[in-house]
């Protein structure tokens, strides 16, 4: 690597402490240490990574790019809002995701898309049997974007992408339902789905996927239903 080439030291410093802040407040806000509609006090903060604010204000705006927090008119910076009344049109916009990317796979699918499919089912095991919730949010999204880059569909493949990262906070939600402990069964789903693109079975790759989407629809819905607290915190 060329002189040119590398970035000067406080760049690269500034660049680290923009990803630390962005993990941190990332990591609260999909555990829901911050809960939606909590304000995010940039002194406080700065204070508590020991930087300044230039880093947290860049963290921000990556986050609120994402919708995960959300900038008021006056110019202060809250966690940003699930948006329960427009929930069931999300959650039919997920089933059909599910379905037609998951159809698309098994009829398109290559070896390196199985490959890559395989690699992230792997990692959503790992964080199954650790507990790991944040984990499992985030290698549950992987691995069903893997299908979706399956598809061959760069549209159906930009849905899943919108879709899996809106619905990360919910899914936080859903694995909490179960104390992080997610019964192996929905592990098993996943397999499920695996062989039935690998056999190229459209038919049956499509019931897996309503079924799957339909467990976690169900159980979310029974979840905020019964949970009065929850229902208003969020």
């Amino acid at each position: 690597m060329s002189e040119a080439s590398v970035p000067p030291v406080n760049e690269r410093k500034r660049g680290s402490g923009v990803k630390r802040v962005y993990d941190v407040l990332r990591d609260e806000i999909l555990d829901l240490v911050l809960a939606p509609g909590s304000p995010i006090d940039e002194i406080q903060l700065a204070e508590r990574l020991a930087m300044s604010r230039t880093p947290i204000r860049e963290a921000l705006v990556r986050l609120a790019s994402e919708g995960l927090v959300t900038t008021l008119p006056n110019r202060s910076t809250v966690v940003a809002n699930i948006d329960f009344l427009n929930l069931q049109a999300f959650f039919d916009a997920l089933t059909v995701m599910y379905r037609v990317t998951t159809r698309l796979a098994a009829q398109n699918r290559t070896e390196e898309n199985l490959e890559m499919i395989r690699a992230r089912q792997a990692d959503f095991a790992r964080a199954v049997e650790s507990h790991d919730a944040l984990a499992m949010i985030a290698s549950n999204a992987e691995f069903h974007k893997a299908i979706a880059t399956a598809a061959r569909n760069p549209y159906f493949a930009g849905l899943a992408n919108r879709l899996l990262d809106d619905g990360r906070r919910l899914m936080r939600v859903y694995y909490s339902s179960f104390g992080d402990h997610l019964p192996h069964c929905y592990v098993v789903e996943h397999e499920d789905i695996i062989a039935a693109i690998v056999a190229r079975d459209v038919a049956r790759a499509d019931l897996l996927a309503t079924a799957h989407a339909d467990q976690i629809v169900s159980h979310i819905r029974a979840v905020i239903a019964r949970d009065d607290r929850l229902h208003i915190d969020l």
